[in-house]
């Protein structure tokens, strides 16, 4: 299939990532080359999300903005995979008939079969198409396997590792259970290998996601088993930062804290979405924590590894939030401080108990508090940034500035496209995926800036 060659768009989030660098992994061992001007592409490759109603409506455009490729361009095939493809597959094959194929959350893996039914084993038959639609769904219990080689599409020096597929919280705002089954952790053997495979590709921070990491294991092993997945990972060599993400708070044991606390490699920083803080909202939500739960657990965290950086991600204008509500989750936010914090406008999806709720708060309203909680955070932020300010801190450079000695990089607090980024001044030559120690020494709102620190100079 030398001569086909491939564009592809990935949305949503870096999970969904994961599957398209796996499927473009395949596809590149038939041969398929990769392009990234659309216009020149045989072939579309979209991999959706739906989670929300902005990714939806983003996930939809980009369909139809591909499908017009086949009738001004050379696309000959227009491939819709993940999230929206689970969820509206019927949909999509009724009003978008320039799709050609369909490949559900747990049938990634079969994009090899469906190129090859559609552009012909042999490159003589490359310039032809499937004559029928082509859809490929696997049962949502199914774990995907495809081989271990990926096409690392964020730069080459940190990526993804996904530890498992679905969730069985269910909590009443959330339709992932229904796209991608029920929680199925992959086995430590096959990350191991995966992650093996990445460090000998020149990969330096791993990232473990999953749409809960905390529970990894329980499933195949009969306990939770990050912590000794985190023990093995650190052994691999070439592999400098170890992150994770997506832990529920009400999971976290004394066990992984010791783990993230005695792992040089494993960063000091913990992902834990804790959505609320008003009980009410938590129980309508169906989350399985209250506010002093989450109070002891961050404290806790805090007292046990002291410079430890906690994301986390707030739900604003749940239905049934009241005024008093928004305002006891402001205050949490003010009293916890956290280090990096994100806000979602609750969006109504259906077929989850909470589209029904009857009593829904108004789009203005839901902004309106998503606003203040960030204007707040952003204060909070901005304090934590400043109190940085002369400190020493590893860094892991990701590019250069344009037209300046300087360079863009990360410190074990930010994890990628999610939180800051710090901007080190330099005048030698840095690569990226190189670790530098630099001197913070100055402060914007979500940033740091600082130079090469030179401990023979001071």
């Amino acid at each position: 299939m030398k001569k086909i060659k491939l564009f592809c768009v990935s949305l949503g989030c870096d999970k969904n990532l994961v599957d398209t660098e796996k499927m473009l992994g395949v596809a590149g061992g038939l041969g398929v080359t990769f392009t990234d001007d659309e216009t020149e592409a045989d072939a579309v490759l979209i991999n959706t999300c739906c989670f929300i109603g902005d990714a939806k409506e983003e996930s939809v455009n980009t369909i139809l903005e591909m499908a017009r490729l086949k009738e001004e361009g050379k696309c000959r095939a227009l491939i819709v995979a993940g999230c929206l493809a689970q969820r509206y597959k019927e949909e999509i094959t009724e009003e978008i008939p320039e799709v050609d194929a369909i490949l559900g959350t747990t049938s990634y893996e079969e994009i090899g079969r469906v190129l090859t039914e559609l552009f012909g084993e042999d490159e003589r038959d490359g310039e032809g198409t499937a004559d029928s639609h082509i859809s490929v769904f696997h049962s949502l219990s199914e774990l995907p396997h495809t081989a271990k080689k990926r096409v690392v599409t964020t730069g080459g020096y940190y990526a993804f590792l996904k530890i498992a597929e679905g969730c069985d919280k269910r909590c009443t705002y959330c339709i992932i259970p229904s796209l991608r089954g029920p929680y199925r952790s992959v086995p430590m053997e096959r990350l191991l290998e995966e992650a093996r495979e990445l460090a000998d590709n020149g990969v330096r921070e791993l990232i473990l996601v999953a749409q809960e990491t905390t529970l990894y294991g329980k499933d195949i092993y009969g306990e939770k088993s990050l912590p000794k997945l985190l023990h093995e990972l650190a052994k691999i060599p070439g592999i400098y930062w170890i992150r994770i993400q997506y832990c529920y708070p009400e999971e976290i044991t004394d066990e992984l804290i010791e783990a993230i606390k005695s792992e040089e490699k494993v960063c000091h920083y913990l992902d834990i979405p804790i959505q609320h803080a008003s009980d009410r909202i938590l129980r309508r939500m169906g989350r399985r924590t209250h506010k002093e739960e989450l109070k002891e657990r961050i404290a806790k965290l805090r007292r046990e590894i002291p410079d430890i950086a906690l994301r986390t991600t707030l739900i604003s204008g749940f239905p049934g939030e009241t005024e008093e509500d928004h305002e006891e989750l402001m205050e949490f936010v003010d009293e916890m401080e956290f280090e990096r914090l994100g806000v979602f406008a609750y969006s109504a999806e259906e077929d989850t108990p909470a589209y029904s709720y009857p009593d829904q708060v108004p789009q203005e309203v839901k902004e309106e508090r998503r606003d203040a909680i960030m204007e707040l955070q952003q204060e909070i932020a901005f304090e934590h940034c400043e109190k940085m300010v002369g400190k020493v801190l590893t860094v892991m450079i990701e590019g250069k500035v344009a037209d300046e000695p300087a360079y863009v990089g990360r410190t074990y607090m930010d994890a990628p496209n999610v939180d800051g980024l710090i901007f080190v001044n330099a005048d030698e030559m840095l690569m990226s995926g190189d670790f530098v120690r630099v001197k913070v020494t100055g402060a914007a709102e979500y940033d740091l800036i600082g130079e090469v620190y030179h401990e023979s100079a001071q």
